[in-house]
């Protein structure tokens, strides 16, 4: 008969050799014959965790922590199968019960560092993983680990101080090369991100996040056909990785690459709606006309990426000033399409009764409209640098009323400063036109057309509902006296200018088809789109031509860096066409500003009814489409009847100064009053609520 001892050390020969099929059938035969026998629970627990069998090794790990509950091997191995198990919080218990019977375990401080992120507690996470390293001095893991902690709060500089040394303790770590290129892109230096990359693709070429990353990086480059390839690389190594598919598509509309874009929308929705979200909640606002989607998506995304935090900075303190301290935070102060719409509001701020503050986490273009916003302000912090926990702290230490959030879910977002609830008053505002879905964002300033009443269950937010328009302007906003002629921007010297300078991923193809059939309908007219990239205009052209018309009717504006010649260019169009389900917002004000009537259609989103918001304000009601039919009818009866068109833009000009649009004082005042009934009601104790402003 083999003897107990004998079975065990033969089952540890087998685990050495690697032979686990062998070494389990003689564990399992130990625990027959002893039960209780803690090395072979132990060890059938780790290697049954090795072959990624999670749940029967918690069984073996369990009776283990009975036998012997304050051995730090079991509650360290414990702690392993519960963040495989996705289970951090009590994967954060065992793995600090390890540390109180062993604290020198260099192992342990890091994995719980990793439990500690994966909670989005990357402050305590990095003390963690300090702790590891001063421990194990050459443990290029921690390294590695704490620079993905800093990446996450928004520290990469030091981020790259850990990834370099922990490449030099281990130049082969893959991970580290991929951290790397996580923190050259949160820096903008796009070409050594992808360098970084590409270098973990050559030491693990299985390695999908590197490719993903690549994929990040292509998209803000405007590579955007590199994008696509790196994503589909991507999704290749890792079928299920998160956001590849989402972003892929949103790449393929960025290019106007349509193949398969019916099939490939429906997937993705389907599949959001079953609980298998792969797609970042701005990119849903073109692939998706329903609001809830983007509820569905963006409460997701908030509650997996950006949680309330554990404590919130700001615990119900009522602070008493001698006016309402309001702060606005944006990554756009600069040449951006925000600036020039708030630069107007923030000047006409009531400083008797307002205390403005503008905090930038934006680069410095030094432009004339950042010199414009800093001065608009009592007070403004560059605060790019700084990472988000500085910030939200910075806003609780000057006990800031309210604060107000101007980027959003777009890119270069901070929502992580937002989660920690520094101020008692936290707004979504003009930089996402959508739910940001967050519980700790209390309201979203909105209007009757862009969120409808029968709409509000939408929207985490308390709805703020603007007499007018939800969209600030600014009526100083100056055009160019430069006098363009057709021929110099490459327009035909006659014929109807159709126009729609939308970003090209908010075209579809089914309005690409209906411009196609305008186009054919209206002898020498033409269609003038942006030119956002290279690639858009080969696709749109050979669509163009597959559509029976000349590619050459199809022509692209260029880039031009003065707001004020863009505007005054404007005027060369006819008829400015909108686009759904995202609309157009900024483009949309540009062009009726610059006297440019817009064609639109009362969508189902916040950015399918921007359009409809801003010509109702204006006065220009009947250029809100029923339907697409009436869409299609409305442009063709527009561009076959001058006389028509010609009294729309005789309106449009007279309207321009007297209408509530391009009002900007009146719209100061407006939200003035909002801020003041969301404060009156805070002082009072009351939780937000809906609010109606007066007109």
């Amino acid at each position: 008969m083999t003897k107990k001892g004998d079975i065990f050390s033969q089952a540890m020969a087998s685990l050495q050799a690697g032979r686990l099929g062998d070494a389990e059938q003689l564990f399992k035969n130990v625990l027959r014959q002893q039960p209780n026998h803690l090395g072979a629970l132990n060890l059938l627990g780790i290697m049954l965790t090795q072959l990624q069998r999670y749940a029967e090794a918690e069984s073996y790990l369990k009776s283990a922590l009975k036998l012997n509950a304050n051995s730090d091997v079991t509650l360290y191995n414990y702690g392993i199968i519960l963040k495989a198990l996705k289970r951090p919080g009590e994967a954060l218990e065992r793995f600090s019960q390890a540390i109180s019977v062993k604290p020198d375990v260099a192992e342990t401080w890091n994995n719980r560092g990793t439990v500690l992120s994966e909670l989005k507690r990357d402050d305590e996470a990095i003390a963690d993983f300090d702790r590891a390293i001063a421990l194990q001095p050459n443990y290029a893991e921690a390294s590695y680990n704490k620079g993905k902690s800093l990446v996450e709060i928004k520290h990469p500089n030091e981020a790259l101080a850990a990834f370099d040394r922990a490449l030099s303790l281990k130049p082969v770590l893959a991970e580290a090369w991929l951290g790397r290129g996580h923190a050259y892109d949160e820096l903008k230096r796009f070409p050594e991100a992808l360098a970084a990359f590409d270098q973990a693709l050559s030491i693990n070429p299985n390695l999908a996040e590197a490719s993903l990353g690549r994929g990040g990086v292509f998209t803000r480059m405007k590579r955007y056909g590199d994008a696509v390839g790196a994503y589909e690389r991507a999704m290749a190594l890792k079928n299920d990785i998160a956001g590849a598919e989402g972003s892929r598509l949103f790449a393929k509309k960025n290019i106007c690459d349509w193949t398969n874009y019916d099939a490939e929308c429906a997937r993705l929705i389907a599949n959001l709606r079953k609980g298998n979200a792969n797609v970042l909640p701005f990119e849903l606002l073109s692939m998706s006309a329903s609001p809830a989607d983007q509820l569905l998506r963006t409460k997701g995304w908030i509650a997996d990426k950006f949680p309330p935090s554990a404590k919130a900075l700001w615990q119900g303190e009522v602070y008493r000033h001698d006016r309402i301290r309001i702060a606005y935070l944006s990554a756009d102060f600069r040449e951006h399409a925000v600036s020039y719409l708030v630069a107007g509001l923030f000047e006409a701020h009531d400083k008797s009764r307002f205390q403005t503050t503008g905090i930038s986490f934006g680069p410095d273009d030094r432009s004339k409209i950042r010199d414009r916003i800093v001065r608009s302000f009592d007070d403004f912090v560059d605060a790019h640098a700084q990472g988000d926990a500085d910030i939200a702290g910075m806003i609780r230490a000057r006990e800031i009323d309210i604060v107000v959030d101007l980027t959003g879910l777009t890119a270069d977002a901070r929502i992580g400063i937002f989660a920690q609830r520094p101020a008692p008053i936290q707004v979504n505002f003009l930089g996402y036109s959508g739910t940001m879905g967050a519980p700790y964002i209390d309201y979203i300033i909105a209007d009757q057309i862009v969120i409808p009443e029968h709409s509000r269950d939408f929207y985490v937010e308390k709805i703020v509902t603007m007499p007018d328009c939800y969209l600030a302007n600014d009526n100083a906003r100056v055009i160019a006296d430069s006098v363009f002629s057709r021929e110099k921007q490459g327009l035909p010297p006659s014929g109807f200018v159709f126009c729609c300078f939308n970003n090209n991923y908010k075209i579809s193809p089914q309005y690409f088809d209906l411009w196609m059939r305008l186009l054919k309908q209206v002898e020498g007219s033409v269609l003038w789109l942006r030119k956002d990239n290279t690639e858009v205009v080969d696709h749109l052209r050979k669509g163009a031509a597959a559509r029976g018309v000349d590619g050459e009717r199809l022509l692209f504006a260029k880039h031009v860096a003065d707001i004020d010649q863009h505007l005054a260019r404007m005027r060369l169009a006819d008829l400015f066409l909108d686009t759904q389900p995202y609309g157009a917002q900024t483009t949309a004000s540009d062009a009726l500003w610059s006297g440019l009537p817009i064609l639109t259609i009362l969508g189902e989103t916040f950015v399918g009814r921007a359009a409809a918001s801003l010509v109702t304000a204006i006065g220009l009601p009947e250029l809100i489409a029923q339907d697409l039919a009436a869409y299609e009818r409305m442009a063709l009866e527009l561009a076959t009847a001058p006389a028509t068109l010609a009294e729309i833009r005789r309106k449009l000009a007279a309207n321009r100064q007297i209408t509530p649009l391009f009002d900007t004082r009146r719209y100061t005042r407006h939200i003035e009053a909002a801020y003041t009934a969301m404060h009156r009601r805070q002082q009072a104790g009351l939780p937000p609520d809906h609010i109606v402003v007066p007109g």
